[in-house]
């Protein structure tokens, strides 16, 4: 079912959209990692996933498995829930147990659906936390463009990097600014494109 998915979404995005991936290379061909973006829309995930050959496994809001429907393509899709607003362990356990098995994980770090040009949105710190429990590389990315049928839409990926750990714990004050660090790196690939 996950394969039908993915062959159905391609087809449909590549009628809908001119789609340009830039430094897909970028993505690790093996071993895990969690890749964070921008969120401006629903499509936001497929369009990040549309042409790796690597699956990513989106931590997406709870609200979007409370339709069955919806929820078992989601499941298929390799997405899985977080209650927002919480600190969800049950959704960050899983998240650890995706990368022990070498797999992609995908945050969005501001938690919600923005617009790309607000640089001030808070940013959550779940993204710095498990990268930096987990010992993982952060791949940002981002996806610009109208989301208007038959535009252009870019896809982009940025180099890989590691959470330099300042001792055991990082303090409040290192997770916020490695946090709002994760989203520069974002936006700026962004105004780069």
């Amino acid at each position: 079912m996950r394969k039908f998915l993915l062959t159905l979404t391609k087809i449909v995005l590549s009628i809908l959209f001119r789609v340009e991936v830039i430094d897909r290379h970028k993505v690790p061909r093996e071993g895990p990692a969690l890749l964070c973006a921008s969120h401006n829309t629903m499509l936001d995930m497929f369009f990040l996933g549309f042409r790796l050959k690597r699956w990513i496994y989106w931590m997406a809001k709870e609200e979007l498995f409370r339709n069955p429907l919806a929820a078992y393509v989601l499941k298929k899709l390799g997405a899985f829930p977080v209650r927002r607003g919480t600190a969800d362990i049950g959704s960050i356990k899983n998240a650890y147990k995706l990368l022990e098995e070498n797999k992609i994980v995908g945050i969005f770090p501001q938690g919600t659906r923005i617009k790309s040009s607000k640089r001030t949105y808070p940013v959550k710190s779940g993204a710095v936390m498990i990268a930096a429990k987990a010992g993982v590389p952060i791949i940002p990315a981002t996806v610009c463009g109208s989301y208007r049928p038959f535009s252009k839409i870019k896809v982009i990926y940025g180099d890989p990097y590691y959470i330099e750990k300042k001792g055991d714990r990082l303090s409040k004050e290192d997770l916020s600014e490695m946090s709002r660090d994760i989203m520069r790196r974002v936006h700026d690939l962004a105004e780069g494109k």
